[in-house]
């Protein structure tokens, strides 16, 4: 990496002082020209506003330097092609280490179109509110690209997701759109203070990133008499797959994640054979489109195993219909095996997600020397609510399936969550593990 652009610090972290630890010779270095004993590659040092910190730009100084680039710009877009890669969006890692997918002009541009049409950013006086970070490709392509590719406004309530501001910027500004993923609509809607607010200008709530429990979705309609626009896809798909359509008939449920976007193509295959299964039954979604990454970022191994034949293998289980809705049971790393028996961590937390005190809860498979894993329930109360493990288990009783119901129970105050606030999974299974002593060295 040859430059890094930062603030000067964020919370409770002093870049700076972080980057100065790491290069000690930024005290003695000149702009745009640090030369590092650790990081012999790394030159440039941005500085957000415009404070004067030695060995660095300031964003101000930046600025200035722009008034003699017109020329260079010029010549460049007569070079650029619509398929090179204009954004390496590294994936939110819920799954392990991020990975960085090359998205290109083409895909960003014509998803942000066609996003922007069932968003309702072509209606009049359209405001969207954005609480994702913009280094998320949510954020990066709805929130942003989508916005300017049809003219519309967006609002970005605070540096971090906050839920009394992003509540506050819909009154103030009007907004008529909202985007997030379920925690955002969680957080918020079970807000102290949610009815304080006048959020009646919201037309349309759109929801994605990560599968989003029916009862979640159905909390969306009952506070705010709006129905979701649920969204599916992912960094490597440039960023949505499928989505409902705002005012779709009664058939499309609260569970669908939609028909394919346009000119996008979908299957859903048996993981081992590979074949394409019949409709309604769950495998792999795989998606083949203008929108795929070229692949990833110095990596063509992971590419292999990604894209096979043009086809994007997502890792996302589901199953499509009759009428082409596309549904999300999971991803295939969560399925929980417990003695040879496939469980579906998604189908227990819509069920869970009923019961009255609890507000969030996820599920994970824990080590078991018998059955091989267990089923682990990590929930989170609802404020001024007390439960017990008897309690959540005694709910199951009868409901669903006996080897379903959760043999673990454990109350959490908070979640370990990406930067843009998506559960890891497999960090929790981690904790739980080391926390109930099951823990395999």
């Amino acid at each position: 990496m040859k430059a890094i652009v930062a603030p000067r610090g964020f919370m409770t972290q002093d870049y700076y002082s972080i980057l100065r630890e790491i290069c000690p010779e930024l005290e003695t270095a000149k702009q745009g020209n640090l030369k590092s004993e650790r990081l012999p590659d790394l030159r440039t040092i941005v500085i957000a506003g415009n404070e004067s910190l030695e060995g660095t730009f300031s964003f101000d100084d930046v600025m200035d330097m722009g008034h003699d680039t017109r020329h260079d710009i010029e010549n460049l877009g007569r070079e650029l092609q619509f398929d090179e890669a204009i954004n390496i969006q590294f994936t939110s890692g819920t799954t392990g280490h991020p990975k960085g997918a090359m998205l290109t002009h083409h895909g960003l541009l014509n998803n942000s179109y066609y996003i922007g049409q069932h968003s309702g950013y072509c209606d009049e006086r359209a405001v969207a509110a954005c609480p994702l970070p913009l280094y998320h490709v949510a954020g990066t392509v709805l929130g942003s690209l989508s916005v300017i590719v049809h003219g519309a406004t967006c609002v970005f309530p605070s540096p971090s997701f906050e839920p009394q501001v992003l509540l506050k910027s819909i009154q103030d500004e009007k907004c008529t759109v909202l985007l997030g993923v379920p925690t955002i609509y969680i957080d918020t809607l079970n807000h102290p203070d949610f009815y304080k607010y006048d959020i009646s200008s919201l037309r349309i709530c759109g929801i994605g990133a990560s599968p989003c429990p029916e009862e979640v979705l159905k909390l969306v309609k009952s506070k705010l008499n709006l129905t979701p626009l649920v969204a599916y896809g992912m960094s490597e798909s440039g960023p949505v797959t499928t989505i409902t359509d705002h005012g779709d008939p009664p058939e499309v449920t609260l569970n669908t994640a939609g028909k394919p976007l346009h000119h996008i193509e979908v299957k859903v295959i048996d993981p081992q054979t590979k074949k394409i299964l019949p409709v309604n039954e769950c495998g792999e979604i795989c998606m083949r489109s203008y929108c795929n990454m070229k692949g990833y970022w110095n990596n063509p191994e992971k590419t292999k195993e990604a894209i096979i034949d043009g086809w994007m293998h997502s890792g996302d289980l589901g199953k499509m219909d009759e009428k082409g809705n596309v549904s999300i049971v999971g991803r295939i790393k969560d399925i929980i095996i417990r003695g040879g028996v496939n469980i579906f961590p998604a189908e227990i937390e819509d069920f869970l997600y009923q019961h009255p005190k609890v507000e969030t809860v996820q599920i994970v498979g824990v080590p078991d020397e018998r059955m091989g894993e267990e089923v682990c329930a990590c929930v989170r109360l609802k404020q001024g609510e007390t439960s017990t493990a008897e309690e959540i288990k005694a709910f199951c009783q009868g409901k669903i399936s006996h080897f379903k119901i959760p043999r673990y129970v454990e109350f959490v105050e908070n979640f370990p969550m990406t930067v843009s606030l998506k559960v890891k999974k497999f960090a929790l299974r981690d904790i739980m593990a080391k926390n109930l002593g099951l823990y395999k060295k």
